[in-house]
């Protein structure tokens, strides 16, 4: 690739700590044509803050709404506002490492390309525009439908690290060939799901080992903050994915275990929260209506208890441990560092 030809896209809310260096770390990048900011109805000064970040390139525009719309929403009316033909997603408390984007653009056999993120937590994060990627291998790979979906299945007392949380780099082309945009329902995997419907839809989804995403874990990170029906929402969204007539059996089977594995989340959720709004005999009655509702319920609720115990005995340690950085992806280092 020759020439700046990426629109980076923000999408914040009440992210005036964190959002300068989100710009600063997109314009930092020669391959940036655009920095499209869309303050999604903050209560802060995201928008003043996000302004003041501007290197006076004229490659920043900032938009701000009155009323909530949601990440998707948000994501949706900048690809419309910009122009470049690849688009790029930052969260507005992350960061781009330096070259990311060259590392990225080595090849041009894709549609979507994805690079490892670094998890790096909070409190070990004080100057972000200091942190340099270590040097991994590429060791490029295609994702298929049912390995992407696999790869968004989460499991209990594991370090999170679904596939989901890439942050590619997508043709804008091949967005628009396909009629593809973020599902505006969604304030909950909506990057999972462009993505799930993306590769269904052919789209060559290269992932390279090499790290040029910072992503900054706070301690309440994973507690998760959606909403219930945001699990509906998205379990619901998988259906709409088993809709797709071209997907064979073996990708579907895949997508029906994800489907269950979130819906059984929404169900535990759901029985939790009617016990706290209407008590136990109708949190109860909601998990006796069915098998479905039961076993995910009765499941749940005996890991949560042995969990508890488990802290209290000492087996475990009462505070998750997080480690000041961790990979999304296994890596290597090249074979000269080894």
């Amino acid at each position: 690739m020759t020439g700046a030809q990426v629109c980076v896209i923000i999408a914040a809310r009440n992210a005036a700590r964190t959002i300068p260096a989100a710009i600063a770390s997109a314009l930092r990048e020669p391959e940036v044509a655009e920095v499209v900011v869309v303050d999604d109805a903050s209560t802060d000064d995201t928008a003043k803050v996000a302004q003041a970040a501007d290197d006076g390139s004229g490659r920043l525009c900032v938009i701000r709404f009155d009323v909530n719309r949601g990440p998707s929403f948000a994501r949706n009316a900048a690809i419309v506002r910009s122009k470049s033909p690849f688009i790029s997603i930052l969260d507005a408390d992350d960061f781009f490492l330096a070259g990311r984007f060259r590392e990225l653009f080595a090849g041009a056999d894709w549609d979507f390309a994805a690079d490892n993120i670094m998890l790096i937590r909070d409190d070990a994060a004080t100057d972000v525009s200091k942190i340099v990627a270590p040097r991994f291998s590429a060791d490029p790979e295609f994702l298929d439908f049912e390995r992407f979906i696999e790869g968004n299945i989460s499991r209990r007392c594991v370090q999170r690290g679904e596939l989901g949380f890439l942050k590619p780099v997508i043709s804008r082309a091949f967005l628009d060939r396909h009629g593809l945009r973020y599902d505006e329902n969604l304030r909950l995997g909506e990057d999972y799901e462009l993505y799930a419907r993306a590769v269904a839809c052919g789209a060559r989804f290269k992932v390279i080992r090499s790290c040029g995403y910072g992503a900054i874990v706070r301690a309440d990170s994973l507690s998760g903050r959606h909403r219930t029906q945001d699990l509906r929402r998205l379990a619901d969204a998988d259906l709409a994915l088993l809709a797709i007539d071209t997907l064979p059996e073996g990708s579907k089977a895949v997508l029906r275990r994800h489907e269950r594995h979130v819906r059984d989340k929404y169900r535990l959720r759901h029985f939790l929260d009617v016990k706290a709004e209407r008590g136990l005999v109708s949190a109860a009655a909601y998990a006796l209506a069915s098998q479905s509702n039961l076993v995910p319920i009765v499941r749940g609720v005996a890991a949560d208890k042995l969990e508890a115990l488990f802290r209290h005995i000492g087996f475990v340690s009462k505070h998750r441990h997080v480690p000041p950085r961790r990979f999304l992806m296994a890596a290597t280092s090249p074979a000269s560092e080894t």
